[in-house]
């Protein structure tokens, strides 16, 4: 599959230490569209989203080889600056984790940490922006000095995914997001995902196929730490080219 790419993997592999998690990735990410990592539990889909932004980089012992190639810039060099990384890598965890302050508060941290701003108009306006492409800006606008975790874990997510906008970030991971949210928040959560793909580069982690059906025009099937096939989303789950694809697809494992 031939595919312009916003990030370029090849002859990647990962260790935990002895552990050898990520074999050989090789994968072309196409720019402003989403992406879906399928695969049983283990198989190494969240570990490869968070070679992205370099978040393994926290755990002891951790190592890897190969390339990472992110707008021309090998980000798995030694020389990478991580805090520029996670600003254009936003990312969003399986639970919301929503600081214990007040959603503006919430919003506008990463501006203060990252020193993009000291204006508090700039920062007000990027509040209501960041809120008005979530759609929780109706809800909230009245409720900026509300602390974030009394709102809804929908609400909480679709925060959580406000503060990566608000960074204007380019590379959006999501690692299973819609885990803990009933099926009418996760229909939400699917609707503003695909609301944002042609301004974000999305790649989601997923043991929903059925998510990934629905939201993802690539995918990415991965086993036992291999990426074993990756391609349209349709092809994926209609004419997989691997046969190990077709038999977690229709369920005789995973």
């Amino acid at each position: 599959m031939q595919e312009e790419a916003k990030i370029a993997v090849s002859n990647f592999n990962f260790y935990y230490g002895d552990f050898h998690a990520l074999k050989n990735i090789g994968v072309k990410v196409p720019p402003r569209n989403i992406t879906a990592l399928i695969g049983p539990s283990g198989c190494g889909k969240s570990t490869l989203l968070r070679c992205f932004n370099r978040m393994n980089d926290l755990y002891e012992g951790a190592r890897s080889e190969g390339e990472i190639i992110i707008d021309g810039e090998n980000v798995v060099s030694s020389g990478t600056d991580l805090i520029a990384l996670r600003r254009k890598i936003g990312m969003v965890f399986q639970r919301p984790n929503v600081f214990d302050l007040s959603v503006y508060e919430n919003l506008v941290f990463g501006l203060k940490i990252h020193r993009l701003t000291n204006s508090k108009i700039v920062m007000d306006e990027a509040v209501e922006k960041s809120l008005n492409d979530v759609g929780l800006w109706g809800d909230l606008r009245g409720k900026l000095q509300k602390s974030a975790k009394t709102l809804t874990l929908e609400q909480q997510q679709r925060l959580c995914i406000a503060r990566v906008i608000v960074l204007r970030s380019e590379v959006m991971l999501l690692d299973e997001p819609c885990s803990t949210l009933d099926p009418i928040a996760t229909a939400k959560i699917e609707e503003l995902l695909l609301a944002l793909k042609d301004k974000f580069t999305i790649i989601i982690v997923t043991h929903n196929m059925q998510q990934a059906a629905r939201i993802s025009s690539f995918c990415g099937f991965m086993l036992l730490g291999d990426l074993v096939e990756f391609d349209h989303t349709g092809k994926i789950f209609t004419s997989p080219a691997d046969e190990r694809t077709e038999n977690y697809i229709t369920g005789k494992f995973g």
